[in-house]
């Protein structure tokens, strides 16, 4: 407090006058509605002054709102939210809006045309490398199964429209014998049996074929016969065939079954000299007869030209209602309806490499062969309806 003595300015003497204490008004920061302003802050604690209107000592006064950024004189209203409903429990525990876990959503799958291009580049590499085997025989099992499988499919599944039966008699390994009926003029019918093993059978089975000398003398038709695993139809090449382990097929009329007149036709023709019971006999593997109905239409053979014949060296040269007539159209085969059933096994465990001497026993059992399927040819004929709906 400060005392002042003295005059007035009108001279007259007073007694001391009592001034007040100076006091400091701070600065306070704003930043109500997002920008900062400086006021001036009030130097009266509104809620605790003291007598005189003095705040204490050290004391700073504060405005209501001033640590929530509100303006002073505003109350703060009690939020009126209603409180929401606690879920249900389900059985287990847990609520009943619980999310469900996203499935994971695989990578899209390459188009088929894709997939398909980069077989065929990957059999190019391995052919133009030498990548590929060839057995002794000179079969080509990737060119079989990669190339001339394929273009078999659309003729095997499509136009002739194989049914195959009784597939359960070809065993799945071992060495085997299947013995067929041939006929068709053209040999389609060894064809679509070995599309048929090959898939059909559970055990993909590929059959070798025994054929003729002409057939390998053919330029084109030899190399890919070969490719496709047949073979020279001798004993010997069938013996180890069948000892390795390999399923071998024969057709024992040869050119007499597959050239005979349609007027013959499902009329088996004689199955030669028994070569093939020989080569079953010294090896022990099992006979599996083999019928093949609907290859006689394909091609029917109304007449044949055997001057011609003899010019070309082969045994016929066939006419057919289409052939030589439209020219090369004649040699598109009709859409007859097949079927190619594999009867139950002739088993030879009971004789032994010895027995191939007999003559009479290869008789009696290459008989019993031919007996079998003409019987089951003539119960396929019975049970067909027609020749292209079957």
């Amino acid at each position: 407090m400060v005392r002042r003595s003295g005059k007035s300015d009108n001279g007259a003497g007073s007694e001391g006058v009592r001034v007040p204490e100076a006091r400091v008004i701070p600065l306070r920061a704003d930043e109500t509605g997002g920008r900062t302003r400086w006021r001036l802050g009030e130097g009266r604690d509104r809620g605790g002054s003291r007598p005189g209107g003095r705040t204490g000592a050290g004391t700073e006064a504060r405005e209501p709102g001033r640590e929530t950024g509100r303006e002073p004189g505003r109350t703060r209203r009690p939020a009126t939210t209603t409180p929401r409903p606690r879920p249900a429990l389900d059985e287990d525990g847990s609520g009943g809006a619980a999310v469900p876990p996203v499935a994971a959503v695989p990578d899209p799958e390459p188009p088929a045309w894709e997939a398909g291009l980069a077989e065929v580049l990957r059999f190019l590499r391995r052919r133009l490398s030498g990548d590929y085997s060839v057995d002794e025989f000179g079969f080509d099992a990737d060119l079989a199964d990669k190339v001339l499988a394929p273009a078999l499919r659309p003729l095997y599944e499509r136009w002739f429209r194989v049914e195959t039966i009784g597939l359960h008699h070809v065993p799945d390994t071992g060495g085997a014998l299947v013995v067929a009926n041939h006929s068709g003029t053209l040999p389609l019918d060894a064809l679509m049996t070995i599309q048929a093993l090959h898939d059909e059978h559970p055990a993909a089975r590929r059959l070798r074929l025994l054929g003729a000398d002409l057939m390998f003398k053919l330029p084109v038709v030899g190399e890919l016969a070969r490719k496709n695993g047949a073979t020279l139809a001798c004993n010997a090449d069938a013996e180890r065939l069948m000892s390795s382990g390999e399923l071998v097929g024969v057709f024992p009329e040869g050119f007499k079954g597959i050239g005979k007149p349609f007027k013959d036709r499902y009329k088996l023709q004689r199955f030669g000299r028994g070569g093939f019971v020989s080569a079953a006999l010294r090896t022990g593997v099992p006979i599996i007869p083999c019928s093949i109905v609907g290859a006689e239409e394909t091609y029917p053979k109304i007449g044949d030209i055997a001057p011609l014949a003899r010019l070309l060296g082969a045994p016929y040269f066939p006419i057919t209602p289409t052939f030589p007539l439209l020219g090369p159209l004649g040699l598109v085969p009709l859409p007859s309806k097949w079927y190619i059933e594999f009867g139950e096994p002739i088993s030879l465990d009971a004789y032994t490499p010895a027995d191939a001497e007999d003559p009479m026993l290869v008789f009696n059992l290459t008989d019993q062969v031919r007996e079998t399927i003409q019987h089951t040819l003539y119960r396929l004929l019975s049970q067909r309806r027609n020749v292209f709906l079957g």
